[in-house]
């Protein structure tokens, strides 16, 4: 099994062939650079100093030309192919965060959200371990790659993984979701993994922003916050934007959770009132980021923000804090493409 040796740290670990530099390293307790995990970020960037790999996906768009020049590769796409030195900046990993593991589960169950929004519930042989608002990489047959899925459910001793995902118009892995896999189907699963994770030790109030299927890490977040006695103080803004009223979701399982309407808030828009076609929509008009900002004004800066959506939602949300001069302590999401 091939070792890779972090230059300059004195710390090695094993990396499987079939394991790639980044999980491996996470798997060792490691605390390597990553964001999105399937080659769009570049957050996971190393210097190969020694050693061969072979790269998951050559093309892949957070790799350039002067980076290949300079030896730079992607850890998340990188396996060895022999014993490899490698220079990359670690992180202190938070205490207990658990470790990502490879592991098959199983589907027992379908649920339609929406029109193009389904929660699939998965059961894996041990319990569920991960931390609220994180996310496991699928490998499904006939997809290539792996594509990264948000929990929506909190960790318990079930083995329960609950994913709400919302159809992509092409999308190789939501077509395998929504139209080949079948109830009592297995699936590989590799995680946890993620940074925009519920921080339990804040003592602020909690906004969460969401559109398509960036509902399932805020879901999770919320509901770990309802279930958590130690953050019963804790008053929670749920934000969540469609295009049109047909793809507004959340409300209802947010009204199963104690203390909604007291210290938790739901606050649904659209961005297309055209889409209104049927004229039921009473609610808010406009973008979700600008929603949040008008409702909570100037203090913006009170909050512990937690936000995931398609890319640019996120970037609106991103750019709307910053120039309300959140703290980026305050501020967490994982950078998908």
């Amino acid at each position: 099994m091939p070792t890779i040796t972090i230059a300059d740290t004195g710390h090695r670990y094993d990396c499987p062939p079939d394991d790639t530099l980044t999980r491996a390293g996470l798997r060792a307790g490691l605390g390597m650079p990553y964001e999105c995990n399937v080659g769009c970020c570049g957050t996971c960037k190393v210097e190969l100093v020694e050693g061969e790999v072979e790269s998951q996906w050559p093309e892949a768009p957070a790799l350039t030309e002067r980076d290949r020049t300079k030896r730079r590769i992607l850890g998340c796409q990188s396996r060895p192919h022999s014993d490899c030195t490698i220079k990359v900046r670690l992180t202190e990993l938070p205490a207990h965060m658990p470790r990502p593991r490879r592991f098959k589960a199983q589907l027992t169950a379908v649920v339609d959200l929406t029109h193009d929004i389904r929660e699939f519930r998965f059961r894996g042989a041990e319990p569920a371990q991960f931390w609220p608002g994180q996310y496991v990489l699928f490998s499904l047959p006939g997809v290539p790659g792996s594509r990264a899925y948000s929990m929506a459910n909190v960790p318990d001793a079930s083995g329960e993984w609950h994913f709400q995902v919302k159809r992509v118009p092409g999308g190789k892995c939501t077509a395998t979701l929504f139209d080949v896999l079948l109830v009592g189907d297995s699936v590989d699963l590799d995680g946890p993994y993620g940074q925009a994770y519920l921080r339990t030790d804040s003592p602020r109030d909690i906004v969460c922003i969401a559109g398509g299927s960036g509902l399932s890490p805020v879901m999770s977040i919320a509901r770990a916050i309802a279930r958590e006695p130690g953050l019963a103080g804790r008053k929670v803004h749920f934000f969540y934007g469609g295009r049109g009223p047909k793809d507004i979701v959340g409300e209802e399982m947010l009204r199963e959770l104690p203390g909604f309407g007291e210290r938790m808030f739901y606050y649904p828009a659209i961005s297309m009132p055209e889409l209104d076609t049927e004229g039921t929509w009473q609610g808010r008009v406009g973008f979700v980021h600008e929603y949040a900002k008008e409702t909570l004004g100037e203090s913006l800066r009170d909050y512990e923000f937690y936000f995931a959506g398609p890319p640019a939602m996120a970037t609106a949300v991103q750019r709307m804090l910053i120039q309300s001069k959140v703290p980026l302590s305050q501020i967490h999401f994982d950078q998908f493409f």
